[in-house]
């Protein structure tokens, strides 16, 4: 008697699926006793572990340029893992403009820095950052001699003052971006003797406000409201942020 053709066809797949279980079995078999068989035949494939080392600079990455001269500011970045490919200073007039205020000083230079930088480097990523000492509207200098220093920490004793922090960055295809970072800081009420020591110091020199926090004036700041590293010369937070839009970084 003939089976009907439902039976027969469900035997004929029956049999198909027995017969490839049995490849598959037989297969497994001979990975087992030494046989040529790959069982990860058609498993996805896990990525080599890479052998880049930490401080090698990535391939594909676009070029990256520092802005500055600052010591201090190529000791922050190396911090939080950045490596410039070049330093490249610019010169430009950081006088302030008649009625400009501190914070908007800080991001117009940061922002004159990095583009006259970026015309040299045309095809990198240029960070560049300037940071003003403030009280109220007031824009303390730099302080190249040691009358101009002393001024200012009169002026900054037992008082809180405003630490700006300007920043630009400029990628590749020539994209911007602008930030302002304001830490507040607050000075002890100096004593004569105070200043005199610090003036004899020499860490004035060339210091926004007349001063380094990260020496020996650390001594004479009891609070800071913000980011402390902004103080020092370079905010890391948010540059790390701006240099992240622009390709640089992880």
């Amino acid at each position: 008697m003939a089976l009907p053709s439902c039976i027969v066809a469900a035997y004929q797949v029956w049999g198909m699926s027995e017969s490839k279980e049995s490849q598959h079995l037989g297969e497994f078999a001979a990975d087992l006793t030494g046989g040529a068989a790959d069982v990860t035949k058609g498993l996805p494939q896990r990525r080599p572990a890479s052998t880049k080392q930490p401080d090698e600079p990535c391939h594909g990455a676009p070029r990256f340029v520092l802005a500055s001269a600052s010591p201090r500011r190529l000791e922050l970045l190396a911090q939080i893992g950045l490596r410039p490919d070049d330093v490249d200073a610019p010169d430009i007039e950081e006088i302030p403009e008649k009625g400009e205020l501190p914070a908007s000083h800080a991001v117009r230079l940061a922002a004159e820095k990095a583009a006259a930088v970026r015309v040299r480097h045309p095809d990198a990523v240029v960070l560049a950052a300037d940071t003003v000492v403030a009280v109220g509207r007031r824009i303390l200098p730099k302080a190249g001699d040691e009358a101009t220093a002393c001024r200012c920490l009169k002026m900054l004793s037992g008082r809180r003052h405003k630490v700006i922090g300007g920043l630009a960055v400029i990628d590749a295809d020539g994209f911007s971006w602008n930030r302002r970072v304001v830490t507040s800081v607050k000075f002890k009420r100096l004593e004569a003797a105070e200043i005199d020591t610090y003036l004899e110091s020499g860490e004035w020199r060339d210091k926004a406000g007349g001063y380094a926090i990260q020496g020996r004036a650390a001594a004479l700041i009891p609070w800071i409201g913000g980011s402390y590293s902004n103080v020092v010369g370079l905010p890391l937070f948010e540059t790390a942020q701006l240099l992240r839009n622009a390709g640089i970084g992880p």
